[in-house]
């Protein structure tokens, strides 16, 4: 069995972090692999910079977007080079199995991400330059709306591009585990890869658009068994669970139920709190998306750390 490898850093709740499996043969070929590699490294580049710069503009500009009397003026920040990316989609879009949805979706997110690039070098050099004192914001109002149509012609393609990876690679997660399960039954492989599995689908299940409070309950329920029978395998060494691992997911699991209470029972977040959600510092919300997604990225770092144990 081969290590799970590479992943996509979530640039905001909701956007999942997607690992992208080295199956076993049977479960993939070399030419998927790479075309799936190909798209998840255009997200991991990317998308998160994207998002903060959308981010950092709103950060100071209103809705109907900059007046010129803003007390202090951001600007946004600049993403990078997007021509590697489309050079990428370009060949992976060749490469077998067709998938015809798939390859579309890859070409939307590199079209759309290429036209954010240069728009955001704009604003960002307009800005940086304080040429909005010499306009009283003329240009700056101007870009606004280029900015958003931008913004969300590139989150649109962004969600559809991990819609379809995201649909691959669970699938092929459930063939690994399955085949694990086969030939070793339910030991130290199993749960490594359960884990991550299952803790995904918390994740999906607790920052949904319309959570299920009995989807999320089953979700985290299902996720605390495999913890506790990850227990069983945990220490140090080759084929063992690390420490590191098993402590991200205890961290994860306390986070998910916390999560799942304020859902439930519909527990408000306190001013303090919703002030730090605001910002950078969701993470330290106790019971927040951000703070569940958080725990999820630490999770994966361990994991594709601790699976090198399990060639």
């Amino acid at each position: 069995m081969k290590p799970a490898r590479s992943f996509i850093l979530a640039a905001v709740a909701g956007l999942l972090i997607l690992p992208t499996l080295e199956n076993p043969a049977s479960a993939q070929t070399p030419s998927l692999t790479e075309k799936i590699n190909a798209y998840v490294g255009c997200i991991n580049r990317l998308s998160e910079r994207s998002y903060d710069s959308r981010r950092r503009y709103f950060e100071w500009v209103g809705k109907t977007g900059p007046t010129g009397k803003e007390r202090i003026i951001y600007g946004t920040y600049t993403i990078y080079d997007t021509s590697g990316c489309r050079k990428a989609v370009e060949k992976a879009n060749t490469l077998e199995p067709r998938d015809a949805a798939l390859e579309a979706a890859a070409s939307a997110y590199a079209d759309a991400v290429g036209k954010l690039e240069p728009l955001l070098k704009e604003a960002d050099d307009y800005y940086e330059r304080e040429d909005y004192k010499d306009d009283a914001m003329a240009k700056g109002k101007a870009m606004h709306p280029r900015l958003i149509a931008a913004w969300d012609a590139f989150a649109a393609a962004d969600t559809a591009l991990r819609s379809g990876v995201e649909a691959i690679n669970d699938r092929r997660a459930t063939e690994q585990l399955a085949e694990i399960e086969q030939k070793e039954g339910r030991k130290a492989a199993y749960h490594l890869h359960a884990l991550m599995i299952n803790a995904k689908r918390v994740l999906r299940a607790e920052t949904s658009d319309k959570p299920d409070v009995a989807a999320i309950t089953k979700a985290v329920t299902e996720f605390e068994a495999l913890v506790k029978g990850a227990e069983e395998f945990a220490g140090n060494g080759d084929g063992k669970i690390g420490s590191s691992l098993m402590g991200n997911a205890k961290s994860f699991l306390v986070t998910s139920k916390q999560l799942m209470r304020r859902i439930r029972d519909k527990v408000p977040y306190s001013s303090g709190d919703q002030m730090m959600m605001g910002g950078g510092g969701a993470w330290m919300v106790e019971g927040s998306p951000a703070r569940l997604l958080r725990d999820y990225n630490q999770m994966i770092d361990s994991y594709n750390s601790n699976s090198r144990g399990f060639r």
